[in-house]
């Protein structure tokens, strides 16, 4: 929790040191700015997402071992991104190798199914609670199925999303990601922002926004729509503004909520799933939503996708009314991949080594935070944690709003240059765990942490 008298943050002072981090950094990078030149010719921009762009330049990764990887110029770094989260079994691990290196021997597509299917599907309906199963190819994928079928079962169009939370880039859910405070509108009635040029209106119109953790707002959304909710998406625990965890009995709420106005809450587990805890958000939380989304960690690596569900929400599906399609969906690549994940890597056992090291973390960096006296805390679960620079919990997307990101930047930068990768910063500092981290992994970032909070403290 937060410490109660705290320091304020010198924004002169930190402006000062970021300069002195970006100097520092530069120079460690030559190659893949360079590099990046040479990629602009043909590819937009020099980089394969938008995101891979975040300032203060594109860091272009060689090779990657265990809980380590390798850039372009040779600088070795504790990996704390690891992909968003999809590497939780760290880099190259032996078991993923040799399944994808056996499968490709075999053929590598066939836009048919394989016989590893039912060994997945098994695991995962185990795991999450949830009978049936489709395999695809994103979590952007995933979540755009989910809700297309609540939609065909109900013959509704409206959906409830929570505002500062991510589900993909398609268009019936890339609202109100990260919006503007200008124009996010009263906390009872949040406007629908659209994340990205080129969503029509037509679409925002579909979607109702509210705030995280207030299921008196969720009711009011729901009231204010009698009829017209097909379902709601939540992720279990929000991902986008650090690690803010449910509040008791939100989430159970939410999913007694739609049902009694009969509609279907769906998790978006694509971050949570597979690191959280073996069973994802549903075992950490105890609540089993109608549909769970899966990516990233799912995979081990390779691109993928799932969608788990009740009988009745496949209902449509299996009658043949409703197509769950994709030429790359169960790819063998994908499903060896997947299969040595879950049933040879991601054991029940391996999350005894992630919530190891999500304590060695948490334990490291909360002395330092209240003998610097700094307006932050930490919070994790399994492999996901965060350090939030606020004086007071983080409950939703709308307490972030203050946090000036020039500190998660500077922080981002003293970990960056002092041997810790991590994923482009934002206004939350957060980390994903590996089973391969070592107590040595976490020793670097608590001293790093250290080194931080000395310097914006000014000791």
């Amino acid at each position: 929790m937060a410490v109660k008298e705290t320091i304020d943050f010198d924004l002169d002072l930190i402006d000062r040191l970021i300069a002195d981090e970006e100097a520092t950094l530069e120079p460690k990078h030559r190659a893949s700015i360079e590099y990046r030149t040479v990629a602009e010719r043909s590819v937009t921009g020099g980089v394969a997402s938008s995101w891979q762009a975040s300032p203060p330049h594109a860091i272009f990764i060689d090779r990657g071992e265990g809980s380590h990887i390798w850039d372009l110029d040779g600088n070795e770094y504790v990996d704390y991104h690891l992909g968003y989260g999809a590497m939780v079994i760290g880099h190259a691990h032996a078991k993923v190798v040799e399944a994808i290196e056996k499968r490709a021997r075999l053929g590598t597509h066939f836009a048919q199914p394989t016989a590893q299917l039912h060994e997945i599907g098994e695991n995962v309906a185990e795991r999450f609670g949830l009978p049936l199963w489709r395999f695809c190819n994103s979590g952007t994928e995933a979540t755009l199925e989910a809700v297309r079928l609540m939609r065909a079962n109900t013959g509704r169009d409206l959906i409830v999303k929570i505002e500062g939370t991510y589900h993909g880039h398609h268009d019936s859910l890339m609202f109100s990601v990260a919006p503007d405070p200008a124009l996010i509108g009263p906390r009872e009635h949040p406007a629908t922002v659209p994340q990205a040029m080129g969503i029509p209106q037509a679409f925002a119109d579909l979607v109702r926004v509210v705030p995280f953790n207030d299921l008196a707002e969720a009711e009011r959304a729901f009231t204010e729509n009698e009829g017209r909710v097909a379902g709601m998406i939540v992720e279990p625990a929000m991902m986008n503004c650090g690690v803010v965890l449910p509040q008791p009995g939100y989430l159970q709420g939410l999913l007694d909520l739609c049902h009694r106005n009969g509609a279907y809450l769906a998790f978006d587990e694509v971050k949570t799933g597979c690191t959280i805890a073996w069973g994802g958000a549903v075992e950490a939380f105890g609540v089993r939503p109608d549909i769970v989304t899966l990516a990233k960690a799912f995979g081990g690596g390779v691109p993928c996708g799932a969608i788990g569900a009740t009988e009745e929400l496949f209902g449509p599906v299996l009658r043949g009314e409703h197509d769950i399609a994709g030429t790359f969906n169960g790819n063998p690549l994908t499903m060896a991949a997947a299969r040595a994940t879950l049933l040879e890597v991601l054991t029940p056992e391996a999350y005894e080594r992630l919530d190891a090291i999500d304590r060695a973390l948490k334990d490291g960096i909360r002395p330092i935070i209240d003998r610097y006296r700094l307006p932050a805390y930490v919070t994790g679960i399994g492999a996901k944690g965060s350090v939030t620079y606020a004086a007071r919990e983080v409950r939703e997307y709308r307490d972030t709003i203050g946090i000036d990101e020039r500190i998660t930047y500077l922080a981002w930068l003293m970990q960056q240059n002092r041997g810790v990768f991590k994923s482009p910063w934002s206004k939350q500092e957060t980390w994903t765990l590996s089973i391969a981290h070592s107590d040595d992994d976490a020793r670097r970032y608590v001293e790093n942490f250290e080194a931080f909070a000395a310097a914006v403290s000014g000791t």
